[in-house]
């Protein structure tokens, strides 16, 4: 299987690529930011309780601490596995299908692709 140019089946896909490429954009921030500020209040919890000398609250922060890292983590990861699942389904269709399939998963995955601009281009 060759590489497949996005936008090159009119389907649903290549017909919205505009559309996938915002979504692509939002879930990157997202997957920057929300890990980013829930470490944050974490740190910030934690500090509080430091400050305040209670040993209860320390161990209720350091617990918050560490759940939110954890969070952080897999809030990263999220994209990783669409993505990967994204390409297992689109082993199992037709070919022109999967080229209209491909302009979703490359709009999605990685906005900034210039394949996925052209398509978007080609969409409005």
């Amino acid at each position: 299987m060759g590489q497949v140019t996005p936008g090159t089946y009119e389907g649903f896909c290549s017909n919205t690529a505009n559309i996938w490429q915002v979504v692509g954009i939002v879930l990157l921030v997202f997957k920057i930011i929300i890990p980013i500020l829930l470490i944050i209040w974490g740190m910030l919890d934690l500090g509080k309780a430091v400050i305040a000398s209670k040993d209860d609250e320390i161990k209720k922060a350091t617990k918050s601490l560490a759940f939110r890292a954890i969070s952080a983590v897999v809030i990263f990861f999220i994209p990783t596995i669409v993505n990967v699942v994204m390409g297992m389904i689109s082993n199992f269709s037709e070919s022109g299908a999967q080229e209209d399939w491909e302009v979703c998963r490359t709009c999605i995955s990685n906005p900034n692709d210039p394949t996925c601009a052209d398509a978007a281009d080609e969409a409005w």
